[in-house]
């Protein structure tokens, strides 16, 4: 009898131990899910000059609310990050070419630091040889200086969603931007349709949507569909079908010519008038 009620003893205990241990597994659970919502996900800023470090991170805080915006001087400071989720380092090079070794030291830093974080370049320089040199050491986004704050933060998101970003080179910049040049002689005779085809640019313009607005101011900045659905959160068939919409409503045949229109550089197409002479849309 009592060597019954010492094995009932023992499994009551061991019981107890394996409900114990479940109940500080959910707790340990609950406590890491608390910590996570507390500490939303990392962009750090590498910036040496403290000047353009607060602007970047002030200007990133405003357009990136979902984020945690750190700024530190060196790489060095990514010590303190390691028990955050940090999805994207900014590694502002200014002056040096990626194969300076302080460079390659900084993102060597950034690779064994953050593994699973992104790395973008701010550099002074967009020549098609250090962009290369980037890519080619991991770099999935190389911003230039002199871009517009508006492309940049939408790099940015695009960086972020797990897309690349780099300047196209020279010889395909037109591409990019989804740019057709215009033939002269069709431009000068779109200028001589009737002047009442002003009416029908206004009319058409408040036709627009306000997200179709919205696509087509970020086509007035010349960015491409992948840019544009990044920037707006959406997805980029989303955003064709808009570009598509606005060209219809704008009687163009491209976004070039929809923007020009916007604009009011050019008259709405008239019934029984040839369109000016655009080359057709590759997006």
């Amino acid at each position: 009898m009592q060597h019954h009620e010492r094995r009932n003893a023992k499994w009551e205990y061991r019981r107890n131990s394996f409900n114990f241990g479940e109940i500080m597994h959910d707790i340990t659970n609950s406590s890491k899910q608390s910590n996570e919502s507390l500490h939303p996900p990392v962009l750090a800023i590498v910036e040496p000059l403290l000047l353009l470090r607060t602007c970047i991170m002030n200007i990133l805080r405003r357009e990136l609310d979902e984020l945690d915006i750190l700024d530190m001087a060196t790489v060095q400071g990514l010590d303190c990050t390691s028990a955050r989720d940090v999805r994207l380092v900014v590694l502002s090079i200014a002056d040096k070419l990626i194969g300076d070794p302080s460079v390659e030291d900084d993102l060597a830093f950034v690779a064994e630091c953050c593994p699973n974080a992104a790395v973008a370049v701010l550099s002074n320089h967009d020549d098609e040889p250090t962009v290369q040199a980037a890519m080619q050491r991991g770099v999935r986004g190389f911003l230039s200086t002199s871009l517009p704050i508006e492309i940049a933060i939408a790099c940015l998101r695009l960086v972020l969603v797990g897309g690349v970003y780099r300047p196209s080179p020279a010889a395909e910049m037109n591409k990019m931007l989804d740019f057709e040049p215009p033939d002269a002689r069709g431009l000068a005779s779109a200028y001589l349709i009737n002047e009442g085809a002003g009416l029908a640019i206004e009319r058409s313009v408040t036709d627009f949507t306000p997200r179709e607005q919205h696509v087509l101011a970020e086509l007035e900045l010349g960015l491409p569909n992948k840019l544009i659905a990044a920037k707006l959160n959406l997805s980029e068939s989303t955003v064709k079908m808009h570009i598509q919409h606005i060209m219809r409503k704008c009687a163009a045949h491209n976004r070039t010519e929809a923007v020009l229109r916007w604009r009011g550089r050019l008259p709405a197409q008239s019934r029984g008038v040839e369109p000016a002479a655009l080359m057709p849309e590759t997006r």
